[in-house]
């Protein structure tokens, strides 16, 4: 879905204000372009945000849902741009923080480089393991990671929710056709999670089971030992496989498929000791971190088949 958080800043401007001119002058912009960016906004979410009537606007059912969500990233996305206004001429020295290989190359890396650029006497050192790095041996400030930590002594902050879909390559499909159902797996190749797959994310090899005859067990066409490698393999069109959305890129040339069938999701926390609960670094990272997260919440945000949200 094309749209970004301008579209969902000038629908809460409007929200808040009840009329497309009061929004209008408040943004700086003209009531036309409000307008504009109100109505793409409805057509690319298939509802009606607003009713209009002749002293502004009131939100229809569908509109409420999708000002409470907007309501909380504009104030995330504020409490991270004071925190950083803030700190920016006092931040320095280095931060060292652990995920897993494929957040760590995917997601957070872009992520990154606008953290540096905004705090330039900072310096980060990312450890990429889907392991299990002990921080109360402070082998990192902090985590990142699909599940909540278990060792007492660390703090953790839920991030976002990680959902999974399954994937295949253009090539694949025009060479072995595409699964309709989770039954139709049988009949094709799956990449799969090889060796030491985390036992904290039990269902990441969920394709072989969901669907399957358990008399005629399925065997994976290959297993690669983290979720990167995977993406890799599937774009390669070697095979079906089964990766969390937020890998997936317009340009990674991959075809989302069995849509229908319920997939797993994960709870993602950004983790640290309690020693280091006052540490501005950990602090400001964290909420960079959540602010950008709020950012990319519109991309995800669910459309039913009623049009509700």
């Amino acid at each position: 879905m094309d749209w970004d958080w301008d579209k969902l800043r000038i629908f809460h401007a409007v929200a808040e204000a009840g009329s497309f001119t009061r929004a209008a002058k408040g943004l700086g912009l003209s009531q036309s372009a409000v307008s504009r960016q109100v109505g793409t906004l409805e057509t690319l979410l298939g509802t009606i945000l607003f009713r209009r009537h002749a002293r502004g606007v009131l939100l229809t059912e569908q509109g409420e849902a999708l000002f409470g969500t907007a309501a909380e990233v504009a104030e995330k996305i504020a409490q991270a741009e004071a925190l950083a206004s803030s700190d920016k001429d006092t931040l320095s020295g280095e931060l060292r923080v652990t995920t897993t290989v494929a957040f760590g190359s995917t997601w957070l890396p872009q992520r990154i480089r606008e953290f540096l650029e905004m705090y330039p006497d900072v310096s980060i050192e990312l450890l990429l393991d889907d392991g299990e790095i002990d921080l109360s041996m402070r082998q990192a400030d902090c985590a990142i990671r699909l599940y909540r930590p278990h060792q007492p002594g660390l703090i953790a902050r839920k991030l976002t929710r990680v959902k999974y879909s399954v994937y295949a390559a253009p090539m694949y499909l025009d060479r072995k056709g595409e699964p309709m159902s989770a039954e139709d797996l049988d009949l094709h190749d799956l990449v799969i999670y090889g060796a030491n797959a985390p036992t904290m994310l039990a269902d990441v090899n969920w394709l072989i089971f969901t669907g399957a005859n358990p008399a005629h067990p399925r065997k994976p066409r290959a297993k690669i030992n983290n979720i990167y490698g995977v993406l890799k393999a599937v774009e390669s069109g070697l095979g079906i496989g089964s990766l969390p959305d937020y890998m997936v890129s317009a340009e990674a040339n991959l075809v989302r498929i069995l849509t229908n069938v319920p997939s797993p999701m994960f709870e993602a926390y950004f983790t640290y000791p309690e020693e280091l609960r006052g540490a501005r670094k950990i602090n400001v990272f964290r909420e960079f971190l959540i602010a950008e997260v709020a950012r990319d919440t519109p991309k995800a945000l669910p459309i039913l088949a009623n049009g509700a949200i």
